[in-house]
């Protein structure tokens, strides 16, 4: 203890400043292009009706509001159910392919998201292969389109975003000790049981960090629902992105999008809270 005592005093107060000049760059960058424009914007929030204008964004919007959450919220538990399994498959019992695994999923971001959403369009169009098919098995009627509905973009949504789930997922399957999992049948304990008591809560941070990663930039997508939806999927982000060049709009659009990172906020800290994450935010 002594010779870690005076090690520590030995250090020199100069480089006592290292770590903290270590984080000039960020801060000056988080500073210039978030700190100033959210109070910038906040400012604009206020302008041309006051408070009045966050009121009026829940009147307005209040069919908006709980149809983007809803799509977010959808896709979040879709990439879930399909990213969970996937990311437990290749942490798991991936072996020697786990690097080829792990670049098939990546795969789609070696293409422009613009490009995805445009592609999704192509599949679910009257004459994509997705359509044909579901003609072919009588699953949907001769004259029903995909586009253009709610079951579209919450599909474009997920398949979007299906990689922000599997990487944080596999991250954390992978850290687990597997001394742990190997001890459930010694305890006799199903591999079921195990994987409730074991596994899934050392997996906890992983899916707290991709439902994140997932449900926040879905909750602000809107170039989706331009590809493959219409007016009646229209979110929040659609509307801002759409009017936010009218300056008249500004205000209100700007009332508008710190009450959805309001709510956003609120969601992220109860999930945490749901979870038992709370140390991660």
């Amino acid at each position: 203890m002594a010779g870690q005592a005076s090690s520590a005093a030995d250090v020199q107060p100069s480089q006592r400043w290292i770590p903290w000049m270590l984080m000039v760059p960020g801060i000056v960058w988080l500073t210039v292009f978030f700190a100033i424009p959210m109070f910038s914007m906040g400012k604009l929030s206020l302008e041309n009706g006051g408070f009045s204008n966050y009121r009026n964004a829940f009147s307005d919007y209040r069919e908006l509001i709980p149809r983007t959450f809803g799509y977010a919220l959808a896709a979040t538990v879709i990439c879930i159910l399909l990213g969970y399994p996937l990311a437990y498959v290749i942490a798991m019992r991936g072996g020697r392919r786990k690097n080829l695994l792990l670049a098939l999923v990546v795969l789609p971001f070696f293409t422009t998201y613009l490009i995805r959403a445009i592609s999704w369009r192509i599949l679910l169009g009257d004459r994509g292969p997705v359509t044909r098919v579901l003609h072919s098995l009588h699953i949907i009627g001769q004259n029903t389109s995909i586009v253009g509905t709610a079951p579209a973009v919450i599909g474009a949504l997920s398949y979007n975003f299906l990689p922000f789930m599997v990487l944080p997922i596999y991250v954390s399957l992978e850290k687990i000790d597997r001394k742990l999992l190997e001890v459930g049948p010694d305890l006799y304990a199903s591999g079921w049981r195990t994987f409730r008591k074991v596994t899934l809560p050392l997996s906890l941070p992983g899916l707290f960090a991709g439902s994140l990663l997932t449900f926040i930039p879905a909750s602000g997508d809107f170039i989706n629902v331009e590809f493959v939806g219409s007016d009646a999927q229209r979110m929040i982000g659609n509307v801002v992105a759409n009017n936010f060049v009218k300056e008249q709009f500004r205000p209100g659009l700007s009332a508008l999008s710190f009450v959805l990172m309001a709510i956003i906020l609120l969601g992220v800290l109860l999930y945490a809270r749901l979870l038992g994450t709370e140390e991660l935010v």
